[in-house]
């Protein structure tokens, strides 16, 4: 049995793994898949690559790409979901500002630098006009730590994936003022180079297993209730959501990959560009 660690955060798009896990799909081809549930994001996820602390991740892709071409040695083998993330744009419940316009020159928190809160951040002050460079950020790990900031005025709004933060906008706790989607896919499945280049056979299984399932996975009988329940959604916003995401099975394009950097480094996110061949791998 082979062991591979793997990493991802504590939301819908990752059903699929566990989904496979629990059905010993990855066992009866010889692989022990140890999941990390990883509430801080993407760029802990970047951390735990570095660190030799994951063998995979499941990550947002302008994320990971941000930190390899930072030097993380890690390739990007596949895109996992090729719909783009929905981040709603968030305020406290009781805050002052109404509107998305508002919010220019107020704070944003962000799970951490170099997460997908962090550089969207960039993304949608550069659609809205904004100067990019007077950005404020206020790090708070989690959504929890979110909830804090945004309530105790640390912080004046934060970017999260729409669905997820729903519940809080059902309670009153939250207030989304716009939604912000990312113009490229959101999630990739990257490896630690080191782990690719001695197990490549054992990546393509799986590869295979999480694919035929992404392949399947809406028509699972009684998904959406499943998604509901498990994520504490309302069963029409996950239905919602199931309509808009698209899972995906074929490796990250050139072009996409392309555009994803020459809008990194227009926004003077990394200051250098990597080729396609450092960045991506086939497996």
């Amino acid at each position: 049995m082979k062991t591979v660690r793997i990493a991802g955060v504590p939301e819908h798009f990752n059903l699929p793994w566990h989904l496979c896990i629990d059905n010993g799909e990855f066992e009866e081809v010889g692989i022990d898949l140890q999941w990390t549930d990883v509430p801080e994001g993407t760029g802990k996820m970047c951390q735990m690559l570095r660190d030799n602390e994951t063998d995979i991740a499941v990550i947002l892709t302008e994320g990971i790409v941000k930190d390899i071409v930072g030097g993380n040695p890690s390739s990007i083998v596949q895109t996992y979901v090729e719909s783009p993330l929905i981040w709603g744009i968030h305020v406290a419940a009781e805050s002052q500002y109404q509107t998305l316009s508002d919010l220019e020159n107020t704070k944003v928190a962000i799970s951490r630098y170099g997460s997908g809160s962090h550089l969207m951040a960039y993304v949608n002050a550069q659609n809205q006009h904004w100067n990019t460079e007077t950005l404020q950020f206020e790090v708070v790990n989690t959504i929890d730590g979110a909830v804090e900031a945004l309530t105790h005025g640390k912080a004046d709004y934060f970017m999260w994936e729409r669905f997820m933060t729903q519940p809080l906008v059902d309670k009153g706790v939250f207030r989304r003022v716009a939604d912000c989607p990312t113009p490229w896919p959101c999630f990739v499945i990257a490896v630690r180079n080191e782990f690719l280049e001695s197990n490549r056979q054992t990546i393509a299984l799986l590869l295979e297993i999480i694919n035929n399932t992404t392949i399947e996975f809406k028509e699972i009988p009684s998904i959406d209730r499943t998604l509901a329940t498990k994520y504490n959604q309302k069963l029409e916003d996950i239905q919602t959501w199931l309509s808009l995401t698209k899972w995906a099975q074929k490796p990250l394009e050139e072009k996409v990959l392309n555009k994803i950097q020459n809008q990194l480094f227009d926004l003077k996110i990394i200051e250098k560009k990597g080729t396609f061949a450092e960045i991506v791998k086939a497996v």
